[in-house]
């Protein structure tokens, strides 16, 4: 499978997701307005950080060492019954906190804790998420994109279905109570396609404590943790301030351009990841990975170029689609979020490599330093710019990160 393959078939998969996902932003927009947008905004940030808490964080984890095991059969099976028991004692833990603060958490996150039910739900779930996690990291570990983005398409139509009907019947809670829903719904149609993969073994279903296995995905666990962990608490913590100092209509705004920016570049991390993160684990000679890196900014950074002016010069077009005339205002924020993203995915190829070579230490610490930097950026530039300042901090902090990473990947080439 190679990077074109791959990333034909991660871009239908993600096609499906961003339908489904645009298509939650729209009823929220329609029935809840721009503060409707922002709460989904808090809503999703509690989902991710759940999601990656209850599987251990640990689906990096399982894409890089099934990608070096798959084709030694003892250690790929001691691997995933290791991952297994793993995922299921996080799941269990993480969803008992939950549900203990769920008031706690509706009254923080959602300013009403009419919503504690829903955060319960989401609690009660989180062990069947954390399967569907490791799930997907296994066929994503074997690099089958074909089967995972099948997965994937099936997951989101039904999740769009789902939403049309609890959005109609619920308004908001409905439309949030779906995006509970359609997390269960990849593992509903993902096991019967696993199992119908040439290298799918009841075996790989079964839970044992290995403490060398267990040791290495508590390694790579810390990073992703740390990676998908800090946003989701940095943006909350944005969120707030934006708020606090500008009003929930303005959080509403600043939340629907940065969706409309996950919307367009989950094409390229979706690809990013599917494809470069097993690639780069398996991949240990100097020469090979300097040509990998190469094709990646050879067809990945034309393509945020050309997505990045695309969605600036249709912008008006845009907003109006996919929320409404009343978030005109959004449009003058485009500007710096885009180049941002282009900065973002720059970056983004080279800290690869920190992932897929277990750079520990500097991966968390590089994650903190920069989480810590973006909010005093946004907290520096709105106070003098409004709240097109927080869109001015995100693209001056990836700047910082793509020049850091490229001083660690040239030591790391370096050494080889």
């Amino acid at each position: 499978m190679n990077i074109a393959r791959a990333s034909i078939y991660a871009s239908v998969a993600t096609a499906a997701r961003l339908l489904a996902g645009l298509v939650i932003i729209k009823l929220v927009a329609w029935v809840a307005g721009p503060e409707g947008v922002g709460r989904l905004g808090q809503f999703m940030s509690l989902m991710s950080v759940l999601a990656v808490l209850a599987g251990g964080g640990i689906s990096a984890g399982v894409v890089k060492y099934v990608a070096e095991y798959r084709d030694d059969p003892e250690r790929l099976s001691r691997l995933l019954a290791a991952a297994l028991w793993y995922a299921f004692f996080a799941s269990c833990l993480i969803g008992l906190a939950g549900l203990l603060f769920r008031r706690q958490l509706a009254d923080w996150l959602l300013g009403d804790a009419g919503f504690q039910g829903l955060i319960g739900l989401l609690s009660a779930v989180q062990l069947g998420i954390a399967l569907a996690n490791y799930m997907l990291a296994v066929i994503n570990g074997f690099m089958d994109v074909k089967r995972l983005a099948c997965i994937q398409v099936l997951g989101s139509l039904l999740s769009i279905v789902t939403a049309l009907a609890l959005a109609r019947w619920l308004g908001l809670y409905g439309a949030l109570l779906a995006l509970v829903i359609g997390q269960l719904l990849v593992l509903a149609v993902g096991l019967p396609v696993w199992r119908l993969s040439p290298y799918f073994n009841w075996r790989m279903l079964r839970m044992r404590f290995d403490r060398e296995m267990t040791r290495r995905l508590a390694t790579f666990s810390l990073m992703t943790v740390t990676s998908a962990l800090l946003p989701p608490f940095v943006n909350v913590a944005v969120r707030d301030h934006l708020a606090g100092h500008f009003g929930w209509e303005q959080v509403g705004y600043w939340q629907a351009v940065s969706k409309v920016s996950d919307a367009y570049l989950l094409f390229l991390t979706t690809a990013i990841n599917v494809y470069y993160l097993p690639k780069l684990a398996s991949t240990h000679a100097r020469d090979l990975l300097v040509s990998e890196l190469r094709l990646a900014y050879r067809h990945v950074l034309p393509a945020v170029v050309l997505l990045a002016a695309g969605v600036y010069l249709c912008r008006h077009w845009v907003t109006s689609l996919l929320f409404s005339d009343g978030f005109a205002a959004a449009n003058a924020l485009y500007a710096p979020q885009l180049l941002g993203d282009v900065l973002k995915i720059a970056s983004f190829v080279l800290s690869y490599v920190m992932l897929a070579k277990a750079m520990t230490g500097l991966f968390v610490a590089s994650e903190v330093v920069f989480a810590v930097t973006y909010v005093a950026l946004v907290f520096l530039f709105t106070a003098r710019y409004g709240v097109v300042g927080a869109m001015y901090a995100f693209a001056a902090n990836y700047l910082l990160y793509l020049a850091f990473n490229v001083v660690v990947v040239r030591r790391y080439l370096g050494g080889l």
